[in-house]
């Protein structure tokens, strides 16, 4: 019996004639008019492109990576992370201390994600009205928000039961009296094949990708792709134009062809590192010093163990349990609490994560099959001793982030490696080891106790990563705790907007995808109800 190829929406979409520019393919300087200008395609810039094209308006989508499809997903990390991925999965800040995964392609990090997703927790939303000044932001008041794009992405309950990675998790916290709960996912029709990180071959991923960016273009919105966004040319409180550079094929250096784009308004959406940095290049107004600070990372550390059993964390959907006990240990903003996940184990991603070197590591890498991985994201910014990092720019206007690990968080990362080594031998782990430089393969909860407690910790001995970027365009309704209002208007523009995670005052607690998409369904619907009202153009080269 033969199999049905799997439809290629992206490949449908072209042939039915969406307007798609690759600037890669450009021989001369190009202006383009429109509406709107959405800058970045992933989570607040797809949700907000299909939004302001159903209003009527025109629009014009920016995306500095390329245009992929499921048949360009072949499930191999050494193809997925240089195409897919700022940075080839490699982007770091300043000092190295800490690997950043972002995406960077259309769809941005929705199409290379996890699809673990969750609401806002209430305790983060009380805690920004209480500090941050946004009383509109109420569990009650993003609510049907949230509603809004569980339904049009299809979030929602994963009847599958879990992998052994995941599962060894829920039974291993059951054993200590732990609770854990399922994590919601945004799929149809999934084939729990556990490679979401490197693009779903099977389109059942709801991604930015497959969902709003495709819905947009239908509309007749246009999108630009190998089209770096380089700086806001500003008149007076206007943005007047955004400057783009076409990118090569591969997205590593400028091809020197210039785009010119000029609109109503613009849309800033590039992530939490990028858009900070865009308005930094740009000069943005900041009187009180905040753009590009407070910057969020869920710091994350992660605990290795090995298992009798075959663990094959690399097959079945990639998180689908997690516990949340370790945030309710303490208050809020008291001691820094964590969030445990069991993140999927590709051998790439693994052998470059993992401690050791030499006869050590390549002994860790042969146990492949066996190894059961678990994280945790450090819920920063609810503390003076945890105030995030600082977006800058190096000489050649490029964005870094310089993130300082302050005693307040490694405090968090010891007990953070402290719980999952319980975790992992109350499921039966024969032995574990926490991914830090000095650490070493522990036979006993009782060994693995008094070593951790004993191991400095310290960059670059203790491996930090983030998938979760948020912060540097804070939003608040004082001016002088956020560049931006409550309606993600930025502050001394009139015509710029931010709808991305750089708006959030502090991190969430959570995976933040979920929270980003209902932010932007909120922001991009009062915008669209605003912009509607006034007379529209068509995208199109400008005269």
């Amino acid at each position: 019996m033969s199999t049905s190829p799997i439809p290629d929406p992206i490949a449908a979409g072209l042939a039915a004639g969406w307007q798609m520019t690759d600037c890669a393919t450009l021989q001369r300087e190009l202006t383009l008019e429109a509406d709107v200008v959405v800058i970045g395609s992933g989570a607040g810039g797809g949700v907000t492109a299909e939004i302001l094209a159903q209003a009527g308006l025109a629009v014009l989508i920016v995306e500095e990576g390329a245009l992929h499809s499921s048949r360009d997903f072949k499930m191999r990390e050494a193809d997925a992370y240089p195409a897919l991925y700022q940075e080839s999965a490699a982007r770091k800040t300043r000092d190295k201390a800490i690997n950043i995964l972002q995406g960077r392609t259309v769809g941005g990090s929705t199409t290379v994600n996890w699809t673990s997703s969750f609401r806002t927790p209430p305790d983060t939303l009380a805690y920004w009205q209480r500090q941050h000044a946004l009383s509109g932001y109420t569990v009650a008041s993003m609510a049907p928000w949230f509603a809004m794009m569980e339904q049009r992405l299809q979030i929602g309950d994963w009847p599958v039961p879990p992998n052994e990675n995941n599962d060894l998790l829920r039974r291993g916290a059951q054993a200590l009296g732990i609770l854990t709960a399922a994590i919601r996912r945004n799929v149809n029709g999934c084939w729990n094949l556990g490679y979401c990180g490197m693009g779903c071959p099977t389109n059942a991923k709801q991604s930015m990708l497959v969902t709003t960016i495709p819905g947009a273009l239908a509309l007749g919105a246009r999108l630009l792709t190998h089209a770096r966004a380089e700086r806001f040319v500003l008149q007076g409180d206007r943005v007047a134009s955004l400057q783009v550079a076409a990118m090569d094929a591969h997205g590593l250096a400028p091809t020197g062809v210039l785009v010119t784009l000029r609109a109503r308004h613009y849309v800033l959406a590039g992530g939490a590192i990028n858009s900070p940095a865009l308005l930094l290049r740009s000069k943005a107004p900041d009187p009180h010093q905040l753009l590009g600070k407070r910057t969020f990372l869920h710091p994350t550390v992660i605990s290795a163990s090995l298992f009798a059993q075959r663990v094959d964390a690399y097959a079945g959907a990639p998180q689908t349990i997690y516990t949340d006990h370790f945030l309710h240990a303490q208050p809020i903003d008291g001691a820094i609490g964590y969030k445990l996940e069991a993140p999927p184990l590709h051998p790439l991603l693994m052998a470059t994560t993992m401690g050791g070197f030499g006869d050590a590591h390549a002994h860790t890498m042969r146990q492949f099959p066996h190894v059961h991985g678990l994280l945790a994201l450090l819920r920063d910014g609810f503390h003076a001793d945890a105030p995030g990092g600082s977006v800058t720019l190096d000489r050649n206007g490029a964005a870094l982030l310089d993130y300082p690990l302050t005693p307040f968080i490694w405090d968090g990362v010891r007990r953070a490696l402290l719980s999952m080594a319980e975790i992992q031998f109350a499921a039966g782990a024969q032995s574990v080891y926490p991914v830090h430089e000095l650490a070493q393969h522990y036979t006993s909860w009782h060994q693995a106790r008094q070593a951790i407690e004993a191991l400095p910790m310290k960059a670059p001995l203790t491996r930090v990563v983030s998938a979760h970027v948020m912060g540097g365009c804070a939003m608040s309704d004082d001016e002088r705790l956020g560049v931006t209002d409550g309606h993600g208007r930025y502050r001394g523009l009139a015509n710029l907007s931010v709808h991305d995670g750089s708006l959030f005052p502090t991190s969430l607690g959570a995976n933040p995808q979920l929270t980003i998409y209902a932010l932007a369904a909120r922001l991009a619907s009062a915008l669209a109800q605003q912009l509607a009202g006034q007379p529209a153009k068509a995208a199109g080269v400008a005269a």
